[in-house]
């Protein structure tokens, strides 16, 4: 599988996966909503990573590669990069959190 095709998988598997966030937001499962939300943006920015050539590592937060990789990317992706990388910090320190809360 090339880096594109793996990509494109991992962005559709997010795609796939967007309707479970709302059912579990109508059930109040808010803990699943917070470690499915950031899986979800997790899968997303990985196979971003795939696109340009790197293999992201088995973390759950890679906003530093896209930072580090920023000449890899397109214009308009570089410009809200610095967002991405924030948001998957954040959701990295709250997909922790919701462990204690579903819990």
């Amino acid at each position: 599988m090339t880096n594109e095709s793996l990509a494109r998988s991992y962005l559709k598997n997010t795609a796939d996966r967007l309707d479970v966030l709302d059912l579990l937001l109508k059930k109040g499962a808010y803990s699943d909503v917070v470690r499915k939300a950031q899986k979800l943006v997790e899968l997303a920015l990985k196979g971003m990573l795939k696109v340009v050539g790197i293999k992201p590592p088995k973390l759950h937060d890679v906003g530093g590669l896209l930072r580090d990789h920023r000449d890899r990317f397109p214009e308009a992706v570089r410009s809200v990069l610095d967002v991405l990388a924030h948001l998957s910090k954040r959701l990295r320190k709250e997909r922790e959190l919701a462990f204690l809360w579903g819990h």
